[in-house]
């Protein structure tokens, strides 16, 4: 055989295929590939919790939960109880569920940096960086990444939620139960929703703005601003009802519903609604015959309509999704 004949049979058998095609003519089942969308989460997760900082803010989250066990043990321990009594005063007035309101309350701001840090960027990034074109090349879809995505904020977000709350209720339940803490047998499962809202809702939100900013600082800069100026706002119809009270008015139901309506606020709002409270403070008669003032400094905000703060919830989570999903286009590969 010449040596021409031999390079022109390496040259056929090199430009031939390259691997068996005989799948092409197969015809048994074919299963649908599931949880896809797991590979982009767990990424996302990954990243979140190997950030210094995300520990540092999740765990400052709880920080009213840990100045609890610290007030409640020192109280149950130290404090002496007055001549004929068997319980302490001041743990005996406490209605324990509004402890896990105001634990929730305070820890909005922390919770936000929180959802902020490990989601401003999530789309955003991978946009500057071109990532899309590797994610969407494989057989995944845009649902896939969204649910990723969403997921890989929701986590973590949930987990500094949840872990200070059930924490606290663990202590309070071995601890307290002679002060009432378990007469509320289902408390635990109530606290489940509570502590998902704020993973459900900044997940959402931040996802829909991270798709349309031009980089992660751009996201963080406006998901920043829709947190902060609602907030500033519920807070001078706070300082509102604050000063009509002082003054011996009545109080317009309208501050009270214009309070919640901010991120943080139509949280605290549901939360309410779901504990069925409009929350009270540490030691609701503690110091006895209080001046009207006093009183009204720790004078609670009843809770707001639920079909009409429910109606926000759902509209800010749902558009925040849909806009995410409009912005995220798959590659279309050209044959």
């Amino acid at each position: 055989m010449s040596t021409e004949s031999t390079t022109t049979g390496q040259a056929e058998q090199i430009s031939g295929p390259i691997a068996d095609l005989s799948y092409r003519h197969y015809d048994g089942p074919l299963d649908k590939p599931i949880a896809r969308w797991w590979s982009i989460a767990s990424l996302s997760m990954q990243l979140s919790l190997r950030k210094r900082g995300f520990w540092w803010w999740a765990i400052g989250a709880g920080y009213w939960y840990y100045a609890l066990l610290m007030i409640f043990w020192f109280l149950d321990t130290f404090l002496p109880l007055p001549e004929g009594m068997e319980k302490n005063p001041l743990l005996s007035q406490i209605i324990w569920k509004d402890q896990f309101i105001n634990g929730f309350s305070i820890s909005q701001l922390l919770l936000f940096i929180v959802a902020w840090l490990v989601g401003a960027g999530t789309i955003a990034n991978d946009v500057r960086a071109n990532a899309l074109l590797v994610y969407l090349s494989k057989p995944l879809d845009r649902k896939d990444y969204i649910i990723g995505k969403w997921l890989g904020i929701f986590v973590p977000v949930t987990i500094a939620a949840a872990l200070p709350t059930y924490i606290f209720y663990l202590y309070a339940m071995l601890s307290f139960q002679d002060y009432g803490f378990t007469s509320d047998p289902w408390l635990w499962a109530k606290l489940i929703p509570v502590v998902l809202l704020p993973g459900v809702i900044y997940a959402s939100l931040v996802l829909g703005i991270s798709s349309i900013a031009s980089s992660g600082r751009m996201a963080g800069v406006i998901f920043a601003g829709l947190y902060f100026l609602p907030w500033f706002f519920t807070k001078s119809m706070q300082l509102l009802r604050f000063v009509g009270s002082q003054n011996g008015q009545k109080v317009p139901g309208i501050i009270d519903t214009l309070y919640y309506c901010s991120l943080d606020g139509i949280q605290i709002g549901l939360a309410k609604i779901m504990l069925q409270t409009s929350g009270s403070p540490l030691f609701p008669t503690m110091g006895g015959q209080t001046s009207r003032r006093a009183r009204n400094m720790t004078l609670p905000i009843p809770a707001p309509d639920p079909a009409l703060f429910w109606s926000l919830f759902l509209l800010i989570c749902v558009t925040g999704i849909a806009v995410a999903y409009s912005r995220v286009k798959a590659v279309e590969v050209v044959g």
